[in-house]
C-alpha cells in the first residue's frame, strides 16, 4: 500500500469514529441530574389524616355488669392506641344515679337493667331528648330468693311473708312481681315487699335478721351465703321465670349507647362492643385473675368470693339479631304483666342497635 493510500484510510477511520460519537446523546447532551425538589416529591410518604381519639364516658353498676368489665377498666388505665377509644369508666351503686346522666347526655354508654333501658327510651321519646339504643345483652338471670332459715322451698311458701329487695322500678321488682302473680300471689297483699336502695344493705339485713327473706342478685348471694352459714338460696328466679314463661329468657343487664353518640361515632361504638365482649370473655375464662380485679374494685370483699361467684353471675355478650330476639321476648312478657315496667308500650325498632 502506498503512502497516499495509507493516509486516506487513516482519515476515513477518524471520520467513522467521530460519526459514532456524534450519534450518542450521552456524549453530546449529558442528562441533567434530578433536582432536590423532584427527589423529595418522589420519596415523601403520602399525607396521613390525623385519627380522632374519642373519649367514651362509660357507666356501670356495682355487681355483675362491672364484674364483666374489669379487664376493660384495667386496660383503660394504659394509654390507648391512636385509633382506640379512651374510656372514662365509673361504677355506681344504683341505676337512679345513671339514668339522669344518660338522658342529659353526660354519659355515652352504660350497663343498666334491661327493663330500665326500655323505660328510659320511652321517656326520651316523649320529651324529644336524644334517645338510647340497646347494643348488647351483658347479663342474664342473676336473681335469687335467699332466706336466713329453711322455710321457703317454693313460690307458694312466700305467701304471708315479707321479702326484702333492691331495685324498685327495675328488673328485681318486675321479675319478682311476674313470678308471684304467675303463681297466684299478689305483691303488696299476699306478699309484702320492702325495698332498699342497695344490694349491700339488703345483704346486711339478711345476715343479721333471723328468718329474713330477700331477693338478691349475684355476687351478693355468694358473699352473704358464704359468710353466714345459716343463710341459703331458697329459689332461683331464673328457674321460676322459665317455669311460668318458657318461651322467653330472663334478661338482667344490657349495654346501651346514646343514639346521637352512635350516629356520630359508629366506628367507636363497634370498638366498644368488641371491647365489652372481650372483657366479658376474660372474666369467664380467667376467673382467678378477674377475681382479683373484682375485689380491688370493691364489688366483693375478697378474690376467693369473687371467683366463687363468677359462674353464677351469667356474664355474657349477645348482640345483633340474637340480642333483639331475647330482649324483645323478655320485654313482651313484662309488658303483658305491667306495661309501666317497660315505659308504657313496647319499644320500637330503633331501640335495638344494629351495627
Amino acid at each position: 500500500m502506498s503512502i497516499r493510500t495509507r493516509a486516506l484510510a487513516a482519515v476515513l477511520g477518524v471520520s467513522v469514529l467521530l460519526a459514532g460519537c456524534a450519534d450518542s446523546p450521552a456524549a453530546t447532551e449529558p442528562a441533567a441530574p434530578a433536582s432536590p425538589t423532584d427527589a423529595a416529591v418522589e420519596t415523601s410518604p403520602p399525607a396521613v389524616e390525623p385519627v380522632e381519639q374519642v373519649t367514651v364516658r362509660l357507666a356501670s353498676l356495682k355487681g355483675p355488669t362491672t364484674m364483666g368489665l374489669v379487664d376493660l377498666i384495667r386496660n383503660a388505665q394504659d394509654e390507648p392506641a391512636p385509633d382506640a377509644p379512651r374510656y372514662e369508666a365509673t361504677m355506681y351503686g344504683t341505676a337512679d344515679e345513671v339514668v339522669p346522666q344518660l338522658i342529659q347526655g353526660e354519659v355515652d354508654a352504660a350497663l343498666i337493667p334491661a327493663n330500665l333501658a326500655a323505660v328510659v327510651h320511652a321517656r326520651t321519646q316523649e320529651s324529644g331528648s336524644p334517645g338510647i339504643a340497646v347494643a348488647a345483652i351483658t347479663t342474664l338471670g342473676v336473681l335469687e330468693v335467699v332466706e336466713a332459715g329453711d322455710t321457703v322451698h317454693s313460690v307458694a311458701d312466700l305467701a304471708g311473708r315479707t321479702v326484702l329487695s333492691t331495685g324498685k322500678g327495675t328488673t328485681p321488682e318486675h321479675v319478682l312481681n311476674h313470678v308471684l302473680r304467675s303463681n297466684g300471689l299478689e305483691p303488696g297483699s299476699d306478699v309484702l315487699v320492702e325495698y332498699r336502695s342497695e344490694a349491700t344493705e339488703v345483704a346486711a339485713l339478711l345476715a343479721t335478721t333471723p328468718g329474713a327473706i330477700a331477693v338478691l342478685p349475684q355476687p351478693f348471694v355468694t358473699v352473704v351465703t358464704t359468710q353466714n352459714p345459716g343463710v341459703r338460696t331458697a329459689l332461683r328466679l331464673t328457674e321460676e321465670w322459665a317455669a311460668v314463661s318458657p318461651d322467653s329468657e330472663l334478661v338482667t343487664g344490657v349495654l346501651v349507647v346514646r343514639q346521637a353518640f352512635a350516629a356520630e361515632h359508629p366506628e367507636t361504638v363497634a370498638r366498644i362492643l368488641a371491647d365489652v365482649d372481650a372483657s366479658a370473655r376474660f372474666t369467664n375464662e380467667h376467673p382467678a385473675e378477674a377475681a382479683v380485679l373484682i375485689a380491688e374494685a370493691g364489688i366483693v370483699p375478697a378474690p376467693a368470693l369473687a371467683e366463687q361467684a363468677i359462674p353464677a353471675c351469667n356474664i355474657t355478650f349477645v348482640a345483633g339479631e340474637e340480642m333483639h330476639a331475647l330482649l324483645s321476648g323478655y320485654l313482651a312478657v313484662l309488658h303483658e304483666a305491667d306495661p309501666a315496667s317497660v315505659g308504657g308500650s313496647l319499644p320500637d325498632d330503633d331501640f335495638y342497635h344494629r351495627p
